[in-house]
């Protein structure tokens, strides 16, 4: 996908989650967040928005913390929310492509990377919006195109779980197969072990277990938003992804 496809779907999903939040109201709980109430998923997503912002205006080449959110409420914490992602899109949409400043996963360029990142930030807390407000998970998948979900499910496997901070480990190493079914050339063979997974983007050799189906569902639930599709072959492979997966 290109960069500028993603800025379209960070805009709309920004401005989605804004006015599912907006319906839910503050002291909503957020289902798929559980502990949290719709204002902090609008303080953690609009901290987020800011970070990524400063990064890509400042030229920052150094890491630095995400700074603490305002003790906001009600409007106020909408407004605040949708004016610092009014200020990200702008600032991805208007900034060089050549901008040198830090970013975490691999990427052609680090502007590249924060418009993919950030989509993909805003789309799965978008979902967590929609929690709020009781909607159906799955007809929120369906909202997302199958390339767009795709490019989730891979920069989730081959970008977060290829770091350290992953907890997916297995001392007897196994292989966890990922498919999409509605997407061409969309499978993964994720290898755990006792070391960070290692995921390729292909079905080369045999897998202990095969988890598949349609790319905007296994998007949600690999980022654990909805129960992992009906597993063939070993299913506890599928309770471990499930148990440690989770991306802090």
């Amino acid at each position: 996908m290109e960069t500028a496809e993603f800025l379209e779907i960070l805009d709309r999903e920004g401005r989605a989650l804004a006015d599912a939040a907006a319906e839910a109201g503050p002291d909503a709980k957020v289902v798929t967040c559980p502990g949290w109430q719709v204002r902090d998923l609008l303080r953690h997503t609009g901290a987020v928005h800011r970070w990524a912002t400063s990064f890509v205006a400042g030229g920052h080449t150094g890491f630095r913390p995400v700074e603490e959110p305002p003790e906001l409420d009600d409007e106020a914490l909408l407004d605040w929310f949708r004016a610092g992602h009014r200020r990200l899109v702008d600032t991805l949409s208007t900034t060089s492509p050549d901008v040198r400043c830090w970013h975490f996963l691999s990427a052609p360029t680090p502007l590249a990377f924060w418009a993919r990142r950030q989509a993909h930030e805003t789309a799965v807390h978008r979902v967590d919006a929609e929690s709020a407000r009781g909607r159906d998970l799955e007809e929120v998948a369906r909202e997302f195109t199958a390339g767009f979900a795709a490019d989730g499910v891979d920069e989730l496997l081959r970008g977060f779980h290829a770091r350290d901070r992953s907890g997916v480990r297995s001392e007897e190493p196994r292989t966890l197969r990922v498919r999409a079914t509605d997407t061409a050339d969309a499978v993964w063979s994720v290898r755990v072990s006792s070391e960070p997974p290692v995921t390729r983007r292909d079905a080369d050799g045999p897998a202990d277990c095969e988890v598949s189906g349609p790319a905007a569902l296994l998007y949600l639930s690999l980022w654990n938003r909805l129960p992992l599709p009906a597993a063939t072959g070993d299913a506890a492979l599928a309770t471990l992804w499930r148990e440690k997966s989770g991306v802090g």
